[in-house]
């Protein structure tokens, strides 16, 4: 008799959490006689940006916790490497399953390649085409290391194609994302996080920023200084990076928070004016949304937000900051339809693909 199916699921940051709850869930509905293992880095350590999501997104609790914590990309990659390789090294599994770009995604990636076991890669294919960014060489290599790919855009399996990946390893499934999001609305219209906050909804900007070229030199002062001259009431839940560089002083106008869990954050989001964000998932989100969204760098890796959606890149410019109020006024009234397959069964189409996968495997070693 066969040993039941081990299927790995590897989490660490906030996305990774958004991303992968759909799908563990859809595939131990598929799959109920398999064993469903979560392994959790710990590379988002904060309770805010990573216990609340096993809380308010149903996650069952991490069967292994890695506990990476800080640290520069190298070091984040090759901890979360020697932790997942020794966890397949222990026991035998079927299937890695990752999600994302972060440094976590591409340390189980490269233990699942050394290990041998396959892995499959949630939102394959996307490219900002800027090498400088970590995240970027997460993905290219991620995609590289996968034997399955599950993309949401026609423009990531383009992506793929020029970079040699055959066309029999790409599936393309839809946004996992936005299948957490449309799961959680009614508890996210029900919360009301703004009125809570004495916010008018559609009165104020929503900004969250976190990545090193914003936060790590002298662009998150300007930006607080434009912030603060905007003339629209400002609310900005702080990432733990961004807090030690930005310490607690705020221009006036301009409300900073502390992280806040998926679904008071989604509802800040629903509610406002519009956000100004360097977060890749923020512009899906808004998309979905219909929120206009300002994105504060020079590139995106998900062009179809802007093709087909509500944001807008304003370049990695302070300055640009102070065109938000005509550049909403410009758009006023616009509402886009979500992109195909933005529609929350992503995560059934990606289980579907991923049982029937390891069925013909497991029928093959019988």
């Amino acid at each position: 008799m066969l040993a039941p199916m081990r299927l790995a699921y590897v989490v660490g940051t906030r996305p990774n959490f958004v991303k992968m709850a759909p799908v563990l869930a859809a595939l131990r509905r598929r799959l109920p006689g398999a064993e469903h293992v979560v392994i959790h880095t710990g590379q988002h350590y904060d309770r805010e940006l990573s216990e609340v999501f096993f809380e308010d997104l149903g996650l069952p609790g991490p069967d292994h916790r890695l506990g990476v914590g800080s640290g520069g990309h190298s070091e984040q990659v090759a901890k979360v490497l020697r932790g997942v390789g020794e966890l397949l090294a222990a026991t035998p599994h079927d299937l890695v399953i990752v999600g994302g770009d972060v440094n976590s995604t591409l340390g189980a990636a490269l233990a699942a390649a050394q290990a041998r076991v396959p892995l499959a890669h949630v939102e394959s294919g996307l490219r900002s085409f800027d090498r400088s960014m970590p995240e970027e060489l997460n993905r290219v290599l991620t995609d590289q290391l996968s034997d399955l790919l599950f993309v949401h855009s026609a423009s990531a399996i383009d992506n793929l194609a020029r970079e040699g990946i055959a066309p029999e390893r790409v599936r393309f499934a839809g946004n996992t994302m936005i299948d957490t999001l449309v799961a959680m609305e009614p508890r996210i219209r029900a919360a009301q996080a703004a009125q809570r906050r004495g916010l008018e909804p559609g009165s104020y900007l929503l900004v969250t920023l976190h990545r090193p070229a914003l936060v790590d030199g002298p662009a998150l002062a300007q930006v607080m200084a434009q912030l603060g001259r905007l003339g629209l009431p400002v609310v900005f839940p702080v990432h733990p990076r961004t807090r030690r560089a930005l310490g607690d002083a705020a221009p006036p106008g301009v409300t900073l928070l502390e992280p806040l869990g998926y679904v008071d954050f989604l509802s800040l989001q629903l509610d406002s004016a519009a956000v100004l964000t360097d977060s890749g998932g923020i512009q899906e989100e808004t998309t979905f949304l219909g929120v206009p969204c300002f994105t504060l760098r020079d590139n995106t890796e998900r062009p179809i937000t802007g093709e087909e959606g509500t944001n807008t890149i304003l370049g990695l410019d302070p300055e640009r900051i102070a065109d938000i109020p005509a550049l909403l006024a410009a758009r006023a009234g616009v509402r886009l339809d979500p992109p195909e397959g933005w529609d929350g069964r992503a995560a059934e189409r990606v289980a579907d693909e991923l049982a029937a996968d390891l069925e013909g495997r497991s029928l093959a070693r019988a």
